[in-house]
């Protein structure tokens, strides 16, 4: 199978509503370790649930741009996570990759989750960037450069929609986005 084409920044400097269901399906590789997107979340400057929301801190610089950037950060002060800046500079939107379901260095990726079961390797936000070995160490670098690699869909995925999760504020907005039927997921999409 030929080799899609690798993400640029004018991919990510879209609408955070668009970046976020065009991820589905996308190879999301770190360091040559990786897979399939298969569950993400839009988080917009507008939005209660975005940690921009209340303005520019040191936490969440990353997130004002430029776009096509990771910010990684701390859930709880226990696991990392990575978004993907989106949108304008400034505008501070970013999508969370939620889930893989994993495709390369799966010895790598076992060894540093303690566990076997491919589905466990990258079904939560926290699992995946233990998998990949994301750390804080690589917040603000840029997409489209090693180490990270990522790559469009080989083909248009079925996507499902839903309600964003683990969140309290705004968690009404449907702004959830998974592949349709994946055992991959860190949650179930309802019906």
């Amino acid at each position: 199978m030929p080799r899609s084409s690798r993400l640029r920044r004018n991919f990510f400097a879209r609408s955070v509503h668009l970046v976020a269901p065009d991820l589905i399906g996308a190879t999301f590789l770190f360091n040559g370790v990786g897979g399939i997107i298969v569950e993400v979340e839009a988080y917009h400057h507008t939005d209660p649930a975005a940690h921009s929301f209340g303005g520019r801190t040191a936490r969440n610089a990353v997130m004002f741009g430029p776009p096509g950037r990771a910010y990684v950060y701390r859930s709880y002060g226990i696991h990392w996570c990575v978004n993907f800046v989106c949108e304008e500079k400034g505008s501070a939107s970013a999508v969370l990759i939620r889930a893989l379901e994993p495709t390369a260095g799966l010895p790598q990726m076992r060894r540093r989750r303690g566990a076997e079961a491919v589905r466990m390797l990258c079904s939560g936000p926290g699992k995946l960037c233990e998998a990949l070995a994301i750390t804080g160490a690589h917040n603000g670098l840029p997409l489209d450069r090693a180490p990270f690699d990522i790559r469009a869909p080989h083909t248009a995925p079925e996507i499902a929609t839903g309600v964003r999760i683990g969140i309290t504020k705004a968690a009404e907005h449907p702004w959830r986005y998974g592949l349709k039927g994946s055992p991959f997921l860190s949650k179930p999409f309802r019906p």
